[in-house]
């Protein structure tokens, strides 16, 4: 039974891996509203949470419902995606401006957003990787450092 799941979440998996992301344009536009991008990340967190505490709740079922246990899954996938092309399309490619090294103060700051965002990604990363709710923990308080470093200093 264990090894049919493992076969039907892997399969899903790989279906992901295949699409195509959407991002905002990189014209640029001009058109930023980066406040509404974090509430978003933080709304793909807490999708993340419950698809995870669903995920747990049906595998622990004497008779698990694989639909809907697939469904959570692919739930949860998808919302890691969406954090991952946030942080990369949208801050890193268009938000977070390069610096001059010798800049120290800038340079510093900039620095701290690129660690937060890489975190961001990696722990989005490990969210697909298990339902293990600490990496939604470590989301959750990375995004929240972020804001702060983000918003607090000139990007």
């Amino acid at each position: 039974m264990r090894k049919l799941l493992f076969t039907c979440l892997s399969i899903i998996s790989f279906s992901f891996m295949t699409s195509q992301a959407s991002a905002h344009c990189e014209i640029p536009c001009g058109i930023y509203n980066d406040s509404v991008r974090v509430k978003l990340i933080y709304e793909h967190i807490q999708t993340i949470e419950k698809s995870i505490n669903e995920i747990n709740r049906l595998s622990k079922m004497a008779k698990p419902d694989y639909n809907q246990l697939t469904r959570w899954v692919n739930n949860k996938e998808e919302h890691a995606n969406k954090i991952q092309e946030t942080v990369g399309q949208y801050f890193l490619h268009q938000r977070i401006k390069l610096v001059d090294q010798n800049d120290r103060h800038a340079y510093t700051h900039y620095v701290q957003k690129l660690q937060l965002l890489h975190k961001l990604s990696v722990y989005a990363m490990k969210t697909k990787q298990s339902p293990d709710l600490t990496n939604v923990t470590l989301l959750r308080n990375t995004l929240a450092a972020f804001e702060k470093a983000y918003f607090t200093h000139s990007h």
